[in-house]
């Protein structure tokens, strides 16, 4: 019994030490043994009801039931952060004064859950209960998911302002290039970031949409036409498509300057495509150019250090030709010139599919190989809950004991100099 006492307390203290991310000195392991100060993710998906809630038809207390299995399931394979997508497209999964309640959540566009609750408050309170961080998931510029069946409220920005949308293949999407659809967005994660006790905000790799062919494979541009006519008439001087990039990476440095701004300690994070583009480095080929298809030029974004974590999408098996995943992994770290967190994206759902469980763990043992790489961030939570290819068991073992979330120290010494610049 004192045995059990004991190692339920040390879980606990662990736990709890993980979401307070405090200072203290711990050395590092690297390979199979277990690191002390490991990032262990795990994306909790709402868009089309991938991964929570199941079904849009299910009551109040039947979600939360599935909230907490889930939480429950993240600490017994002793993980320690869960990102949790608060916001789809335009839509939101908590009680947002600036966006419509998501159809995912209660089956229609603007409705509230009945009997009433905030999915997010209530996810942030029984995880911190466990000792889980929660990061909230935003998607800054997809504004109607198509597979939402429901006809847009009054207070969607389809119908508030449809000057700022634009219709490009089967989705309804935020134009980059109005600076009100960067005022919209950055309102929306502050409100959050201000509102509830979040541990970190994030965003995925849904920047300008991927490319859309028409009926004989020819690209179709992005209609930002009226934007850009407008850049031009203001003077404006860049390509289009390097205005377009300027668009994103102004999001980003705001994103982040401002996120910072309101709580220093929430972590701003971003998880992008994992290749910058075609050759870099040598022997990699992209088959999507984000820099050129997407307008994100997310080397840059480590590289002067608009980000907390960069948890680049490694969806590629250790080893492979021309997307070997440590080689990716590699590159990503030599980028970091700022020191920030790199976490890898994992690609965990492919268990379900192709891929053999044992490949994520090779792609774990190589992160923790990887000097300057101190996690991972598993897509998605599906097959965690089912144990798909039997991926839960062997996450189990190499994740055999608590990790805390590696520290970030860039934080605290910018909070050092800012009060001594303060003190002159």
């Amino acid at each position: 019994m004192i045995k059990v006492l004991w190692v339920t307390g040390i879980f606990l203290m662990a736990a709890s030490l993980t979401r307070l991310h405090l200072q203290a000195e711990e050395p590092e392991k690297k390979g199979s043994e277990q690191p002390m100060r490991e990032f262990r993710g795990v994306k909790v998906a709402t868009v089309a009801n991938i991964d929570w809630p199941s079904k849009r038809t299910l009551t109040s207390e039947e979600q939360k039931a599935e909230l907490i299995a889930i939480l429950d399931k993240a600490v017994e394979l002793n993980l320690n952060a869960i990102i949790f997508q608060v916001r789809p497209a335009c839509d939101a999964l908590y009680n947002s004064p600036y966006e419509p309640w998501s159809e995912f959540l209660t089956g229609q566009l603007g409705k509230a859950p009945e009997p009433y609750y905030d999915p997010l408050e209530f996810i942030i309170q029984e995880a911190h209960r466990r000792g889980l961080a929660l990061h909230a998931w935003f998607n800054p510029y997809r504004a109607l998911h198509p597979s939402v069946r429901s006809p847009l409220p009054d207070n969607h920005i389809g119908r508030t302002h449809p000057e700022l949308v634009r219709t490009y293949g089967d989705y309804l999407w935020l134009d980059p290039g109005e600076e009100e659809v960067l005022n919209h967005s950055m309102r929306v994660i502050l409100d959050v970031v201000s509102r509830y006790d979040v541990d970190g905000v994030y965003i995925d790799d849904y920047f300008y949409p991927y490319k859309v062919r028409d009926s004989e494979g020819r690209i179709v541009e992005f209609p930002d036409e009226a934007s850009w006519a407008k850049y031009q008439a203001a003077g404006g001087t860049l390509s289009r498509d390097d205005w377009r990039r300027d668009n994103v990476n102004r999001f980003i440095e705001r994103y982040y300057r401002e996120v910072k701004a309101a709580k220093r300690h929430v972590l701003v994070g971003i998880c992008p495509f994992g290749i910058w583009r075609s050759g870099h480095p040598p022997g990699i080929t992209a088959g999507l150019d984000v820099y050129a298809d997407l307008y994100a030029d997310t080397r840059r974004w480590l590289n002067e250090g608009w980000l907390d974590y960069f948890m680049p999408q490694l969806y590629w098996k250790s080893g492979a030709e021309g997307k070997a995943y440590d080689q990716l992994l590699h590159w990503w770290v030599e980028q970091n010139t700022h020191g920030r967190h790199v976490w890898a994206g994992n690609f965990t759902s492919k268990v379900a599919q192709d891929w053999p469980a044992e490949e994520i763990i090779k792609q774990i043992l190589l992160t923790r190989q990887e000097p300057g790489a101190t996690g991972n961030g598993h897509f998605s939570m599906r097959v965690l809950m089912s144990n798909a290819g039997g991926i839960s068991d062997a996450l189990k073992k190499v994740y055999s004991e608590p990790a805390l979330i590696p520290q970030s120290p860039w934080l605290k010494e910018e909070s050092a100099i800012q009060g001594s610049s303060q003190k002159r």
